[in-house]
């Protein structure tokens, strides 16, 4: 899963710095369901607070699929979105994707939520090709 750059886009990338509201926005519109998916987590999260919302339902498809590993896996993507929207992400499964506010009282909850032992629990058969 490629981000549809522009020629716009390209061109900031050869000749230097890259304004990142534009990289952001050409995430939102390359990678919609991953961009949807986790603004709606983060909107979730602010009106329901508490220490972290998470997404448990599997996505649609394998291109929605291929979009938030695209999201999550690309350090540069998975930043630029977190300092976008003012949380911290995290990803256990080819679904499970959650988000923490930067607020450091949920430091031990994204821990758990991030340890060996969570992803481990987080396991089953029908995750095993995900």
């Amino acid at each position: 899963m490629s981000l549809d750059v522009s020629p716009a886009l390209l061109e900031q990338a050869e000749r230097g710095e890259v304004d990142e509201a534009a990289f952001v926005d050409c995430v939102r519109t390359s990678l919609p369901y991953a961009w949807e998916m986790i603004s709606s987590l983060v909107a979730q999260l602010k009106v329901d607070g508490g220490a972290f919302a998470d997404n448990q339902t599997p996505p649609p498809d394998e291109q929605a699929r291929g979009q938030l590993l695209r999201a999550l896996a690309s350090d540069a993507i998975r930043g630029a979105l977190q300092r976008h929207f003012g949380v911290r992400l995290a990803f256990q499964n080819c679904h499970r994707v959650a988000v923490f506010p930067l607020d450091a009282s949920v430091d031990e909850t994204l821990a758990r939520f991030t340890s060996v032992r969570s992803q481990l629990l987080n396991q089953s058969p029908e995750l095993r090709d995900c």
